[in-house]
């Protein structure tokens, strides 16, 4: 098993949604990129949205986010895990991120969107009282190519009506 570690978070000036993976995996890690690998259906997802190109290049998709509220991080700062998927992540060896103490640091923020269902189980595990605290807390379906049950369209949907609850419609 490897020792892989997340990235720092990227965030513009005042973001109002935070959206948390449970971990890079080996195509992001590699790249150094959010979201790298060719089929996972993130960066397609917000482009459809926000109407920009998905093609363009990650400092580019990068601040189509940010300036528009979102920031991206993970759930867990390092763990043990062989190959890409969550459920090779050794339990005994995760390492959460401090999301609460960005969280105080950071009132813009009023959505957390969880990025599959694991990172939802992983944000619950660590801090159960964030939506206590009156945050909207969301596990939405998973963009990765691992979690092909929901057709991209499906997927496109639900991240878009969130997306549309929290910030309003689409513009650019």
């Amino acid at each position: 098993m490897a020792l892989v570690e997340s990235f720092s978070v990227i965030q513009g000036v005042a973001p109002r949604i935070l959206v948390l993976g449970s971990m890079p995996g080996i195509a992001s890690l590699q790249q150094q990129a959010y979201y790298a690998h060719p089929r996972n259906a993130f960066w397609p997802i917000m482009a459809s949205y926000f109407q920009f190109d998905a093609q363009q290049p990650y400092a580019a998709r990068l601040s189509h986010l940010t300036d528009r509220g979102i920031a991206l991080w993970d759930v867990l700062q390092r763990c043990e895990r062989a190959g890409s998927l969550d459920s090779a992540i050794k339990a005994e060896s995760m390492v959460a991120n401090r999301i609460d103490l960005w969280l105080q640091q950071t009132p813009s923020v009023v959505a957390v969107f969880c990025n599959g269902a694991k990172a939802g189980q992983l944000l619950q595990r660590y801090y159960p009282t964030l939506a206590a605290e009156g945050l909207s807390i969301e596990t939405l379906p998973s963009t990765s190519p691992a979690h092909a049950a929901l057709p991209l369209a499906t997927k496109m949907q639900r991240w878009h009506q969130s997306l549309q609850q929290c910030i309003g419609p689409s513009y650019d």
